[in-house]
């Protein structure tokens, strides 16, 4: 009997099969170095299909990789020869308006989830490519450009409806399953398929100030300090980041700047648009920018500045760390590093933290934020796969060189395979790993889900 036989009278949404119309784009990942081929993707259209695949994977003792965003840079969200559970066709959306909270489904991305809540003035720490999932960086991220105003993603998570390895339908809240609560804040797939979120929501727009500015690599050393000194003393309100990248090959860019090294300001302010002109006025006034796109927006628009950047196939390759401080030194081997880059692709973020980041209630999320005042990202990303090893070799080449003046933790998601577990266990600390690992023989002590940021049961 065929794979489809076998789960059509349990299964309600779409199975795709190798031989299937539509099966290689149902298996494509952002990364597009990661090339898997699963037997079978399940579109799951609520809890039920979650669990009657995953029943069906475990009767058949199949690899079970969860897909929501299929952002997953290691590409946890597919597997070879096993099933994928896909929650992409749940993108159900329920907004309180007047208790400022929203249960949204996991197949939601952040585009989609910011238009819903922005059509009442509402927002959530989402991803900074609207493509992102919004079930993956919930569990194992939770960085936004308006961090500094209400945390991590996952500290506004109130609730999550869970299906764990053994086919039952968890709700996991302060009520409820508390333990799993804490551990899905943080402690990525390892417990079951989160199949619904539900968010406390936040005050947000639908008008900002917000914008770009764009000036040429040569100011990179003195505007990363001027900004560093800058973000310092700023309130919540002013959120974003600098990044050293190539300037694109856009009509808003001076033609002779085009493909070449440049640096880039992403600026929002979350409150009234006039005083957040007067907030951010020591940078709208320094130096000879190339592109200056900073006015009132669309908080979706801001959502949207980078996307272009961050195009759905490319290869990619990280390597992240938090900075306690980042002293003249650091930007001077930043800088120097970054001058080898061959990618136009590839760009270097400088993520201030500060102000809610640093008041985070770390007992309450197994996601572990360090006392740090920055966090950066280097995203090696190429189209030409000449490139690829370059590339690589210069993302792990950053992260040595800003080694002296990092902490050796990153979030979840943005711990590579290379780095090994111990890196890991230490971004979480001791304490908070041994109770993700009491929680997964509670929850998943066969380890049927072990295509994540896997912490083993025992």
């Amino acid at each position: 009997m065929s794979i489809q036989a076998t789960l059509d009278s349990r299964f309600t949404g779409e199975l795709i099969r190798p031989d299937d119309p539509g099966y290689d784009e149902a298996r494509g990942l952002f990364n597009g170095s990661i090339d898997k081929r699963p037997a079978l993707i399940a579109r799951c259209t609520g809890p039920e299909d979650v669990q009657a695949a995953l029943a069906y994977a475990r009767e058949h003792d199949l690899v079970v990789a969860v897909r929501g965003g299929g952002h997953s840079t290691a590409g946890h969200s597919s597997c070879d020869d096993g099933i994928v559970i896909d929650t992409g066709p749940m993108k159900g959306v329920e907004i309180d308006v007047e208790g400022r909270t929203g249960r949204f489904g996991a197949g939601l991305n952040w585009g989609e989830l910011d238009a819903a809540t922005q059509e009442h003035g509402l927002a959530v720490t989402g991803g900074r490519v609207t493509h992102t999932g919004v079930a993956g960086l919930t569990l194992g991220s939770g960085s936004g450009w308006i961090d500094r105003m209400f945390g991590p993603t996952c500290e506004s998570l109130i609730s999550a409806q869970v299906v764990t390895a053994d086919g039952r339908m968890l709700r996991a809240s302060e009520d409820e399953n508390a333990d799993l609560l804490w551990g899905v804040k943080g402690g990525g797939g390892n417990f079951g398929v989160v199949t619904e979120f539900e968010f406390r929501l936040h005050d947000v727009g639908p008008i900002v100030f917000a914008g770009m500015i764009l000036h040429p690599r040569s100011a990179a050393r003195e505007l990363l300090s001027f900004y560093r000194d800058f973000i310092e003393q700023a309130p919540d309100e002013v959120g974003g980041g600098l990044a050293l990248l190539t300037a694109p090959p856009e009509d808003f860019v001076p033609e002779e700047a085009r493909g070449k090294p440049a640096t880039g300001l992403i600026l929002v302010y979350l409150g009234d648009p006039e005083e957040g002109e007067e907030a951010l006025r020591p940078l709208l006034e320094w130096g000879e920018p190339l592109v200056k796109l900073v006015q009132p927006m669309p908080y979706v628009a801001v959502q949207q500045l980078i996307d272009a950047g961050n195009p759905w196939g490319i290869s990619e390759y990280f390597k992240v760390d938090y900075l306690p401080e980042l002293p003249d030194e650091a930007i001077d081997a930043a800088v120097e590093k970054a001058s080898e880059v061959k990618s136009p692709f590839t760009q270097i973020i400088f993520g201030p933290l500060g102000g809610a980041m640093s008041r985070v209630d770390k007992s309450a999320m197994a996601l572990e934020v360090p006392d740090a005042k920055w966090l950066y990202f280097h995203l090696a990303m190429w189209w030409d796969p000449e490139l690829g090893d370059h590339e690589r070799a210069l993302a792990r080449g950053f992260r040595e060189t800003m080694g002296p003046w990092g902490v050796d933790k990153a979030p979840p998601n943005f711990i590579s395979e290379d780095e090994g577990k111990a890196r890991l266990r230490a971004s979480y600390r001791d304490e908070k790993f041994e109770r993700l690992v009491a929680l997964k023989n509670k929850y998943d002590p066969e380890n049927v889900f072990a295509l994540n940021q896997n912490t083993r049961p025992s």
